[in-house]
């Protein structure tokens, strides 16, 4: 009997319940070595961000102690990839090294890499890649013509059409020890955590991050939210989304799990209302964002409509200082800005208006906005991020039209009436009624006194007018518009 242990190499996928690879591990009967390696320069610039970090420090130590439950222990190692993994199974012995699929250009390059190095330790260890990351692989849903799709409608119905995800298998029970000692890491000398300041306590009072929360996370939704999501999922003021996002990135809940759980629920519960199938489409956003990725690698950093590389952006740093803080004096804009650096997370129909107000009204580069994003998400997904700033920009695919320009002061009276939602994150503007909370400036004087608001003190006037904005923003599109 080959009593050598297999490495299973965790990534994005910090979960035991339908985690191919550990499964296959576990099936073969060998004994088996956890291995998480911190790569910061794999990654280069889209290294995790100070949100991210913090999640991740959190998540590795739910894993391993869910390990620890069942007698593995979680060897940590920061460094190369490319030079850890191969030392590794060098180290114990290994007869194999099993680990799920990532779709990012520098990770499956580093794929390639490790198999290569491995193959220096001994031709004879087995390497193995496993989905879990996604519902399909990037290269199963393609066009008629072989093509990768540029239009999310008929992505989702090719998706559809190919048939149901593969049902998610059960958290292992046991699995064999491995007896060696594969030395590691303390995770707290990793510093994945912020020490002065301290700016994680909104974090910490918002997520549980881990396998646990995010099940809990996907419960509580479908018991909650779900039959309303389908016109609940806009309004910022109400619980109803999932905010699974941060659970599907790092991997602690496959979105095969999530399909088919919230199939289930509906099934169980007789629901056959539109909540399910608008659930399962912005589920299948994010695998869209992933398909563009994995066909069009510059989608991060280049316009997937060239002509928009002639776009006159705007050199504001100012501007987007005051964007980044909330302090635009556009109430519904700062309130999501608020709530990204308090929480990690904004209501996804404000990020849009958000992200519009950037690039429209200051006409600065969508890039400078998926740069904050990226540092302050603890949702930060490479491709679903690089995906909606070229969306809301008008120059990514499906794209919205180079004219859609969100008025932040009409999205926040249709999406937050009452301003419970500013309220929450523009305190200085709570005592305002909500017939004026969206446009303070527009408000009387003896509304204003009696809010306890003074314009330019309390809080900023407007720090653009939009309807010039607008304008600006319509002439500079007219120089690129195909």
């Amino acid at each position: 009997m080959d009593n050598r242990p297999i490495i299973v190499w965790f990534r994005q996928d910090l979960r035991l319940t339908d985690n191919v690879a550990l499964a296959k591990a576990v099936e073969a009967g060998a004994p088996i070595v956890p291995l998480y390696v911190l790569d910061d320069n794999a990654p280069g610039e889209w290294a995790p961000g100070g949100a991210s970090r913090w999640w991740l420090h959190n998540s590795l130590v739910e894993l391993s102690g869910r390990l620890a439950n069942l007698g593995a222990k979680l060897v940590l190692r920061r460094g190369s990839a490319t030079q850890i993994v191969p030392q590794i199974a060098r180290e114990v012995g290994a007869r194999g090294v099993y680990f799920s699929r990532q779709y990012e250009p520098w990770a499956t390059s580093l794929e390639v890499a490790i198999h290569t190095e491995l193959a220096k330790v001994d031709t004879a260890i087995e390497v193995r890649r496993f989905p879990g990351a996604l519902l399909k692989d990037p290269g199963e849903v393609r066009t008629k013509d072989g093509g990768p799709y540029k239009v999310y409608s008929p992505f989702w119905r090719a998706l559809n059409a190919s048939g149901e995800p593969r049902k998610p298998l059960p958290a292992p029970t046991s699995l064999t020890k491995y007896r060696g000692d594969a030395e590691g890491d303390n995770l707290g000398d990793w510093n994945l955590l912020p020490t002065k300041p301290d700016w994680s306590a909104g974090l910490r009072e918002t997520w549980i991050p881990g396998e646990q929360g995010a099940h809990a996370r996907l419960d509580a939704f479908l018991d909650a939210a779900l039959t309303g999501y389908h016109d609940g999922r806009n309004r910022p003021d109400h619980e109803s989304t999932s905010r699974l996002s941060p659970h599907l990135h790092f991997g602690e809940i496959s979105p095969a799990a999530v399909w088919h759980t919230a199939k289930s629920w509906a099934a169980s519960h007789g629901y056959q209302g539109k909540g399910l199938e608008t659930f399962l489409k912005e589920l299948v956003w994010r695998e869209f964002s992933a398909h563009l990725l994995f066909h069009f690698p510059e989608l991060p950093t280049e316009p997937l409509r060239t002509q928009f590389n002639a776009f006159p952006w705007r050199d504001d740093p100012e501007g987007l200082r005051a964007w980044q803080q909330g302090q635009t004096g556009f109430p519904i804009v700062d309130a999501g800005m608020r709530q990204l650096w308090h929480t990690g997370w904004m209501h996804n129909r404000v990020r849009m208006i958000t992200a519009s107000f950037l690039i429209k009204d200051l006409l600065i580069h969508w890039r400078a906005g998926e740069a904050w994003f990226w540092d302050t998400l603890v949702d930060a997904d490479l491709a679903s991020n690089a995906a909606s700033w070229q969306w809301v920009a008008g120059c990514g695919a499906d794209a919205a039209p180079y004219f859609r320009i969100f008025n932040p002061v009409t999205q926040g009276v249709k999406f937050d009436p009452d301003g419970a939602y500013v309220r929450q994150w523009v305190p200085e503007l709570a005592r305002m009624p909500a017939k004026s909370i969206h446009a303070p400036w527009l408000a009387s004087q003896g509304t204003l006194e009696d809010s306890g608001v003074v314009l330019g003190e309390t809080y900023p006037h407007p720090i653009v007018d939009h309807a010039e904005a607008r304008k600006c923003a319509l002439a500079g599109y007219e120089l690129v518009k195909a």
